[in-house]
């Protein structure tokens, strides 16, 4: 557990069993019921890339303020079984005072975890759950973790009784007996490990993953249609489309591949409806062309990007921020687009919400880079204040006493688009170099002005502070400076630093692209350190800052690939050795 002089305690807990076990399903209801114990926290999952079976962990930090990114090391492990559990063990370190709890009978402790010397505690899980009818061992899991971290069992009961409601009484009940016969057991045995939290104030918790998150954004935004092929870890923003777009007369398609579902994507915003598509790496990688198709003929949509570890299949289950060269550089000829990300989980509502608008309003495709560790993340946050933005596009209205000019040459480098049907508004939308009416053309003077349309309105479009979040104290001449998901670990390292009387200022970008030389710079003012974070392996980020201006000062780099998230001890470390030298 860890304190700080505000008062901030956090705690950690990890959940392990093979597919199947339920370790997913006892982390869940742990922070369901933690939010209704009146706790923040935050809970992602680790699992292997079998289709079924393998290994599972459910990885959870509680709070009494909220969170953005998971814990260092694990106070708690509760391990159902052993299965597999070496190959994610070193995701979930153990605090040097951390327990692990384990049943005898399900296999003897990894080296990795027996070697660090940490307390470990056998329970009879099996045994407890053969022991009442009905009985499974996540459930006393479960009991012996809401134990240890100091959950009431009523908070716990509340969330069972609501998810096992339909499989009638006696699963309730079964479910009751094992919370209650792990939780004695976790009194008698972890008695002298009990690290609870006080209760944090306040209610109204929103619970809420940034897959999500990131499709209500959408919705709220004006998004009508969504047309997509499932891919982790992306799946849970169509799952959460599908029936939220019916309820409101919209409507999704689940195409056969990526590329039907982005042209149907293209296709629906044609059409006059706001539309939204959601991939990973590989679904992008084959969506391109397209995208460039939609930057020719000026047609806006949104594609999310869930990245995963790449290359090629990579490691879907696990997270990382490699797609961002192929966001910005992936389509062939000059294809000015926008690239936008998330900072946070809860920054998935805004940032989805914010990307529609400017789709909208640019009449520009859009790539929203989100990531696993945010998409597929489950937290508990204060709900997010209401943005204004409502997708909005220039409609073209009959006008019968010219020809219409789809894509004329405005002072914004915006053109009315009329909806198909229009009187009067028919014109060729496609790939070929136009003129203003939308004619083909291979006139050099219609392929200038027609790619300085197109890059005059997403550079001269006033974007607002939304670019980023500058945070932290100006008057520091240390500056962090990084993008998405990351975010959150460099927010609570900045936090960890001033009590030790170190002042560090923090830029994390939301807007990728365009690149907002301007104000970039005029953020860095007074800094004469800069520390940029990454999770790549090739340093995309760094190279993509230095290829659009030359950053003030000295600049120190720290960046690896994933699936194994840069933390906030990480970044303290960076700066502490760079004030020592």
């Amino acid at each position: 557990m860890s304190e700080a002089e505000n008062d901030f305690e956090s705690i950690s807990i990890a959940i392990v069993g093979s597919g199947g076990a339920g370790a997913i399903t006892a982390g869940s209801i742990i922070l369901e019921a933690a939010g209704k114990a009146g706790w923040y926290g935050m809970m992602n999952r680790s699992v292997g890339p079998q289709i079924r079976g393998g290994e599972a962990a459910a990885l959870v930090r509680l709070a009494n303020q909220p969170v953005d990114c998971m814990a260092e090391s694990y106070d708690l492990l509760v391990a159902i079984d052993w299965n597999n559990a070496d190959r994610f063990a070193a995701e979930m370190p153990l605090a040097s005072d951390g327990l692990v709890i384990c049943d005898p009978e399900r296999g003897p402790v990894p080296d990795i975890i027996s070697k660090t010397g940490v307390k470990i505690s056998e329970v009879g899980m099996k045994d407890l759950a053969a022991a009442i009818g009905g009985g499974r061992e996540n459930m006393v899991a479960l009991g012996l973790a809401a134990g240890f971290i100091g959950l009431s069992i009523e908070a716990i009961m509340a969330v069972i009784a609501n998810k096992l409601s339909a499989k009638g009484e006696e699963a309730v009940t079964a479910g009751r007996l094992c919370v209650e016969a792990g939780a004695e057991h976790s009194a008698t045995h972890c008695r002298n490990f009990n690290a609870g939290i006080s209760a944090a104030e306040g209610d109204g918790r929103w619970l809420i993953t940034g897959n999500e998150a990131v499709g209500l954004g959408a919705v709220r935004g004006g998004v009508r249609f969504a047309a997509a092929y499932p891919i982790t870890p992306a799946t849970e923003v169509l799952e959460w489309l599908a029936p939220a777009l019916t309820k409101i007369g919209g409507a999704l398609v689940q195409a056969e591949d990526e590329l039907s579902s982005i042209n149907m994507t293209i296709g629906a915003s044609y059409g006059g409806r706001a539309s939204i598509t959601a991939t990973s790496g590989p679904g992008l990688a084959l969506m391109v062309e397209s995208i460039g198709l939609a930057a020719a003929s000026e047609v806006p949509l949104v594609v999310v990007d869930v990245m995963r570890g790449g290359p090629s299949t990579g490691i879907p289950t696990k997270s990382e921020q490699s797609d961002l060269n192929i966001a910005i550089y992936g389509c062939h000829g000059d294809a000015p687009h926008l690239v936008v990300a998330p900072l946070s989980v809860g920054d998935c509502l805004f940032t989805g919400q914010w990307a529609i608008h400017l789709a909208e309003a640019m009449q520009v495709p859009t790539i929203v880079l989100s990531d696993q560790s945010l998409g597929q993340a489950r937290v508990l946050i204060n709900k997010p204040a209401d943005v204004t933005f409502l997708a909005k596009r220039k409609i073209y209205e009959t006008n019968n006493d010219e020809i219409y000019s789809r894509y004329a040459l405005t002072a914004d480098g915006v053109s009315p688009m009329s909806i198909p049907g229009t009187p009067g508004g028919q014109y060729t939308a496609d790939g070929l170099t136009h003129t203003i009416k939308g004619t083909p053309s291979s006139k050099n003077s219609d392929h200038i002005d027609q790619h300085d349309k197109r890059l005059k309105k997403i550079e001269n479009f006033n974007y607002g502070n939304h670019w980023a979040k500058v945070e932290g104290d100006n008057a520091s001449d240390i500056t962090i400076l990084t993008w998405g998901s990351i975010t959150g670990a460099a927010r609570e390292a900045i936090a960890r630093l001033a009590k030790e009387n170190i002042k560090v200022r923090l830029v994390a970008m939301r807007l990728l692209a365009p690149f907002l030389k301007d104000k970039f710079l005029e953020s860095l003012e007074g800094s004469s350190r800069i520390l940029i974070i990454e999770q790549t392996h090739s340093g995309q980020f760094h190279q993509y800052l230095r290829a659009n201006c030359d950053l003030p000062g000295q600049i120190r780099h720290f960046h690896r690939p994933g699936p194994h998230i840069i933390g906030p001890d990480e970044i303290c470390d960076q700066i502490r050795n760079w004030e020592k030298s």
